[in-house]
């Protein structure tokens, strides 16, 4: 292989690249649509959570505990009503979440030391978001029971009670539990992976159909130098795409970056070389371009979007996808990522991912170049 003839394959597909400005511009501007779109759409936070109130008892207690859904910012009453039916039509039309039930006799209840119920309605078609919400309903009325206990003690015994155990959290690394924090890292590996495999996917493709890849056989070029040059041309138009990236989740959505910008780019550099030759390797394959792009993105978004922990914990999926997980490359760049980007750890933690991405790259490559020289042949 020399550097020469892998220098000419470069710069024709890059003048190739440049001189399609409309496949240029949708080449970097999908990826900034990609992420304004998911990094503000996709949020894991759950606030505000449009609650109805049905209070039967109308006493000072029952009171007492509304004002603490009212105080919660977990919380937004939209509506105190008369009866079950105002809660199901809002639930139904989607005006509401969560139904509050307080009966009618919760202060007598609370006056006889007895337990008083108190019941809460879910809207479970969305499952997630019922279950957090249902989490955050039990956490108001616990703090609000524990209330009512320690003042009630205090008035029998006439003593303040002592303070039992007080919880002090501190949470680490996304101290706002902003969910942006936590997807955009995740969403860089998923736009390289998309963006680079369905770029050098087509370009094999496009040669067999334009009728071109004929006059490169005859010239002295080799597998390895075709692969090399054209995925050297993308792989500019790549790292571009990802200076993007990071330039909008630093600046766009406040994403802290605390850990090592070299380490982030060279991490970065080697999965986008993995990720573009895998689309070579799909491109040599393929002889039309529509079965290589339905390869790509079979091969490149649905397993980086599903199964690389971009949203869903790998830990809850089934064994057996989670042991398909275990060859999903952006799953290990992702690791990287978020790494680096929330806690600033370095290369002595991230290592086993970082080698992970240099053995995929090199067997990628490997693998599109034996393809290229079975076409070849």
């Amino acid at each position: 292989m020399t550097f020469r003839r892998t220098r000419a394959i470069f710069r024709k597909e890059l003048w190739h690249i440049l001189r399609d400005p409309r496949s240029l511009a949708s080449a970097l501007g999908q990826p900034l649509i990609m992420l304004i779109i998911f990094g503000w759409a996709l949020s894991l936070d759950l606030d505000h959570i449009p609650t109805v109130i049905y209070d039967l008892d109308q006493t000072p207690q029952s009171l007492d505990l509304v004002r603490d859904f009212r105080g919660s910012r977990y919380f937004s009453i939209v509506d105190e009503v008369h009866g079950y039916r105002p809660i199901e039509q809002s639930i139904d039309a989607g005006r509401a979440l969560m139904g509050i039930v307080i009966p009618n006799d919760f202060s007598k209840n609370l006056g006889l030391g007895k337990a008083a119920q108190v019941q809460v309605l879910l809207d479970g078609s969305d499952s997630n978001t019922a279950a957090i919400a249902m989490g955050y309903a039990q956490a108001v009325i616990s703090t609000h029971s524990q209330n009512i206990q320690v003042n009630m003690q205090s008035l029998r015994s006439g003593n303040v009670t002592a303070g039992g155990v007080e919880p002090r959290v501190r949470v680490w690394y996304n101290p706002d539990l902003l969910s942006q924090n936590f997807i955009v890292p995740g969403l860089i590996a998923v736009i390289l992976m998309v963006i680079a495999a369905n770029l050098s996917s087509l370009c094999i493709a496009r040669e067999w159909e334009n009728g071109t890849m004929e006059q490169l056989l005859s010239t002295p070029v080799r597998p390895a130098e075709l692969a090399l040059g054209k995925l050297s041309a993308y792989f500019v138009v790549g790292i571009v795409d990802m200076l993007i990236c990071l330039l909008v989740g630093l600046y766009g959505f406040g994403v802290p970056l605390k850990g090592s910008l070299a380490l982030l780019m060279v991490s970065s550099c080697t999965f986008l070389f993995g990720s573009l030759g895998l689309g070579i390797m799909i491109s040599a394959a393929n002889r039309t371009q529509i079965k290589a792009y339905q390869m790509s993105m079979m091969t490149s978004f649905l397993p980086a979007f599903l199964l690389s922990g971009f949203v869903y914990s790998i830990g809850n999926m089934p064994r057996v996808i989670q042991f398909v997980a275990l060859f999903v490359p952006a799953r290990y760049f992702m690791n990287i990522l978020r790494g680096v980007f929330l806690k600033g750890i370095g290369l002595e933690i991230v290592w086993f991912d970082f080698l992970l991405l240099v053995v995929y790259g090199a067997m990628v490559f490997y693998f599109a170049t034996r393809k290229l020289r079975q076409k070849v042949a």
